[in-house]
């Protein structure tokens, strides 16, 4: 044969003849039944809103083999690795962080014990906000939602006695994301190791703050200018490091559905890619170290297809609208979280089975590594035992369900294949919509996304509300009386006051001819367009500068950021 016949997903006549006979059917078995017992609601959707049918079939399937094709080759909608979990299980990585750094250090400690793989950190608003913890802006809030870093001293203290060339760490923080990198990268040089060997991630998606999550400290170019530096920075001098990882997660959380989930998500990538060629980077230099952070949700075949429409959706346009000639450019890799959003207080036991499923969709959409959430999450930090839980589930995913053992098991399915090729359209005309508003640093100022992620949002809620979309112990086979009672975390209410004393403790004995110098240092850098940051930035930490201090300065050069409400 030499028609291109021969590549489809269906073979030639299968979809006719499964058109026919679905008609048939249709007419006769599904009419006499539906006759006897209708459905039990009049249309069926997806958790984003898609349409579903009752039934798929070749019919519905109309791509190419090679657009599903096999893993570890292109358009890597199968998986960006040959054997996948056959040759390395994803990375189960639990997130933790509360109080002063030594308390962190030790939940870690605990973990890495009970077989975790990678370390994940969370860090308190004071430092997402790049604020000290004697700012009088953080009173009450140090270590209350993650653990609080001002200075250099509290990183050392982070990863006491755990060897960072051995580990992974992500950090999951963006406005002062470049600070924290600066920290990391002081303490390793501290202990003489190869910062080539130093793996793990920053966030540092500084775009998906302004419309999502809306923690930021500077305007858009300014901030965009930073996450350019680290990516040049990490491409020079840290060749496994990952300076970007770009989330989808937050922008779910925020309220967006699937389909906006990945297509704000490539958005966002789109304009990084763009800004860091545009000064004269090599998109194969750097593309290779970019990430990704999604969310798997409840909607167990829609999060699967998901996960395989953005990685095909990612190579074609690192291919075709950047150029990459690299492989590992347009090979999308990523760490799904289970959602947090889907968890609640009332029946909280039920929120280990809701995690079990949605780690089970980013197991089988091909995540590269995995936080799931602990069952107490709807209430505070998790708890110890809520953790061990957790990672318990990951670990009997791997090794008790034999899902790990073949790639890409749903593919191949007319569902999950008709799903994945109607999201992939889908980012294509979000994109659309994007370029005609001026791009997507245009469409913040317009506030599309904001408008659009609460759009969806409200509809999400008024769903729930009606009871279209059933939440077990919420909206259906609620529990009379009293709610279930679970141990919950506790913060050790003395742990922000011995915090604020360590920061006067370290500007108290720090060299003041040093840290006055690295000032200077960091404010001529910053005013400078053309400059990295990251250098004068290490110096800066390094010289015991906190974190207040060298964004405070830096608002003189950048300025601040207001945004224009969305109603």
């Amino acid at each position: 044969m030499t028609d291109d016949s021969r590549y489809r997903l269906a073979a030639p006549g299968l979809a006719e003849a499964a058109a026919g006979d679905l008609a048939s059917w249709e007419n006769d078995e599904l009419a006499g039944f539906l006759a006897r017992r209708p459905e039990s609601r009049d249309e069926y959707r997806t958790g984003s809103g898609l349409p579903v049918e009752r039934v798929y079939t070749p019919a519905h399937v109309d791509g190419d083999w090679h657009d599903v094709g096999l893993p570890g080759r292109y358009p890597f909608t199968r998986g960006p690795y040959p054997t996948m979990y056959r040759g390395r299980t994803w990375t189960m990585r639990q997130i933790a962080g509360f109080g002063q750094a030594e308390e962190t250090n030790e939940r870690f400690r605990y973990l890495i014990a009970q077989g975790q793989t990678g370390l994940s950190i969370d860090f308190d608003m004071p430092t997402l906000m790049g604020l000290d913890s004697d700012d009088a802006m953080s009173l009450g809030e140090v270590g209350r939602e993650g653990v609080a870093i001002d200075t250099l001293p509290d990183m050392e203290a982070l990863f006491d006695d755990i060897d960072l060339e051995q580990i992974s760490v992500s950090m999951t923080i963006n406005p002062s994301a470049w600070i924290l990198l600066a920290m990391y990268v002081a303490v390793a040089e501290e202990r003489g190791y190869d910062l080539d060997k130093l793996s793990g991630t920053i966030q540092n998606d500084i775009l998906k703050e302004y419309v999502a999550q809306k923690e930021w400290i500077f305007p858009v170019e300014p901030s965009m200018r930073i996450v350019r530096d680290t990516i040049g920075y990490c491409a020079e001098n840290m060749a496994r490091y990952n300076p970007v990882n770009i989330s989808g997660y937050h922008i779910s959380e925020a309220g967006a559905n699937a389909q906006q989930e990945i297509a704000f998500t490539m958005a966002i990538t789109k304009a990084y890619v763009a800004d860091a060629v545009a000064t004269g980077l090599d998109v194969d230099a750097f593309a290779p170290r970019l990430s990704f952070f999604f969310v798997s949700q409840a909607d167990l075949f829609e999060e699967v297809a998901k996960f395989r429409a953005v990685r095909r959706f990612y190579a074609r346009m690192m291919k075709e609208t950047f150029g990459a000639k690299d492989p590992a450019s347009m090979r999308l890799r990523f760490h799904a979280q289970t959602a947090a959003a889907t968890l609640t207080k009332p029946q909280p036991m039920n929120n280990i089975v809701r995690t079990a499923l949605q780690a089970l969709s980013a197991v089988l959409g091909g995540a590269q590594s995995l936080h799931t959430n602990g069952l107490d999450e709807a209430y505070t930090i998790p708890s110890e035992q809520a953790m061990k839980i957790a990672l318990r589930t990951q670990q009997i995913i791997a090794d008790e369900t034999g899902v790990a053992s073949v790639i890409d098991p749903l593919g191949g399915s007319y569902y999950v294949e008709r799903l994945t090729d109607t999201l992939e359209e889908g980012i294509a005309d979000y994109f659309t919509k994007i370029e005609e508003l001026g791009g997507v640093v245009a469409a913040i100022e317009q506030g599309f996304f904001q408008r659009e992620i609460s759009d969806s949002a409200y509809e999400f809620a008024r769903r729930k509300a009606s009871g279209d979309r059933p939440v077990i112990g919420v909206n259906k086979h609620v529990d009379a009386g009293e709610a279930e009672k679970i141990e919950t975390h506790e913060l050790d209410p003395e742990s922000e006051a011995r915090q604020i004393s360590r920061l006067k403790q370290v500007r108290d004995v720090r060299d003041p001819e040093r840290a006055k110098s690295a000032m200077e240092q960091l404010l001529s850098v910053a005013a400078d367009p053309s400059a990295n940051l990251m250098p004068a930035t290490i110096e800066a930490v390094k010289a015991h500068l906190s974190m207040g201090e060298i964004t405070g300065a830096l608002r003189d050069v950048f300025g601040t950021y207001t945004e224009t409400p969305v109603f």
